[in-house]
């Protein structure tokens, strides 16, 4: 959901960039273009004092005149002056070359003025002498920068995009081989355990370890079959939409201390298990084997926090919030490594050495994903870390 924000708002940013990019450019031409304006009203006044019989100028305002006329013509916008009969008397920087005494050439020019005056009215006395004029060099060029600026911005837009798809990619890619590996892993313990009563069936009665019979032998047969089923749903269930019904989360703590409390005694004495759960607690929506899961995760990533070394582990529940069920594993290990704890549930992000970092990229999954709820790392350090999960309840 974060991820769907962020897209949203960086589209956002580059509509809205691009879009003053785009007007700011559109002011500039404007700018240009009234400029332009002016200089061919300027050119319009310079020839009307040159020519205007009634008000003479003294040579020395002609000679001014006349350097201000050639200032604007090297500016190089295309001018086109007219005298009466719309006769072209005048062409200065068009984009082809032309003889306006010929008839061809004053046909041509006529043409190109009317194509001017579509883009910008002339200016002048329709009496005496018009200008048409056209856009300098430099506005024509400026004309193709927000085009230039779309093309730029599409084209990093796109190279983003692939950059992303070609990110999610590597890291479905990544999640896919962690899943594939951690269901390897748990199929791997019960099918070892089937091959080992396989041989102990072959084996004369006498002969079997323990002297065991052949109900007993079946007995552990079916527990690693169930073993296996389980995982096989899981599995199934994690990859496709699942049906959340109304949940006793009581009876799935309970489940889940039981889990733990059956490995306890092989990982030491000194590890105690303190379980604090508010009776009564009120029904979620949900799926119990996978919040039995999510839950068996945290507390095998308790277990590894502990290495061995012993400790305390608390798993608690309690209805303290209107809507929420909150459930927390805590256990007094050395804490999470600062530099992963923003990436803590990303896939492949571990703390253990042979570890694939899916535990909690599943655990993620099915609290946000399915169940709508919370999960975070509430706290860490050297007393200790606490994981928290909130579900939402059924009269939410």
């Amino acid at each position: 959901m974060l991820r769907g924000r962020w897209s949203i708002a960086l589209a956002f940013l580059f509509v809205a960039l691009l879009g003053w990019y785009l007007v700011y450019t559109e002011q500039i031409i404007n700018a240009v273009r009234a400029d332009n304006e002016t200089l061919a009203r300027l050119s319009a006044e310079v020839q009307s004092g040159m020519t205007d019989p009634d008000d003479p100028v003294s040579d020395e305002g002609v000679e001014m005149l006349v350097r201000l006329q050639q200032i604007i013509l090297e500016s190089g916008i295309p001018l086109i002056l007219t005298g009466p009969g719309d006769t072209i008397l005048d062409a200065v920087n068009l984009p082809f070359d032309v003889d306006l005494m010929t008839p061809a050439g004053q046909e041509r020019a006529r043409e190109y003025a009317d194509r001017l005056a579509l883009r910008n009215p002339p200016v002048g006395d329709p009496e005496l002498n018009r200008i048409y004029f056209g856009d300098s060099p430099e506005l024509q060029r400026l004309r193709w920068i927000p085009w230039l600026q779309v093309s730029g911005f599409l084209l990093l837009f796109l190279v983003g995009v692939m950059v992303v798809r070609a990110q999610r990619r590597a890291e479905a890619d990544r999640a896919w081989t962690a899943m594939a590996r951690e269901l390897a892993h748990q199929l791997g313990t019960p099918i070892s355990s089937l091959k080992g009563w396989l041989e102990v069936l072959r084996l004369p009665a006498g002969e079997r370890p323990g002297d065991l019979e052949d109900p007993q032998v079946a007995g552990e047969i079916a527990e690693d079959v169930d073993r296996l089923e389980r995982v096989s749903r899981r599995f199934e269930l994690i990859g496709r939409d699942t049906k959340l019904t109304p949940l006793e989360i009581g009876g799935v703590l309970g489940g889940v201390e039981r889990y733990l409390r059956a490995r306890i005694p092989r990982l030491g004495a000194e590890l105690r298990l303190d379980t604090e759960i508010e009776p009564d607690l009120p029904e979620v929506l949900g799926n119990e084997v996978l919040l039995s899961w999510a839950l068996e995760n945290l507390m095998k990533n308790a277990l590894d926090a502990l290495g061995g070394r012993g400790g305390r582990i608390v798993l608690r529940g309690f209805h303290r919030e209107d809507g929420w069920v909150t459930l927390q594993v805590e256990d007094s290990g050395p804490g999470v490594d600062p530099g992963i704890r923003d990436r803590l549930f990303d896939p492949g992000i571990t703390t253990k050495s042979g570890g694939w970092g899916v535990g909690l990229s599943l655990t993620r999954r099915i609290v946000e994903r399915i169940h709508n709820g919370r999960i975070e790392l509430l706290r860490s350090g050297a007393t200790g870390t606490v994981f928290q999960i909130r579900i939402p309840t059924v009269d939410r």
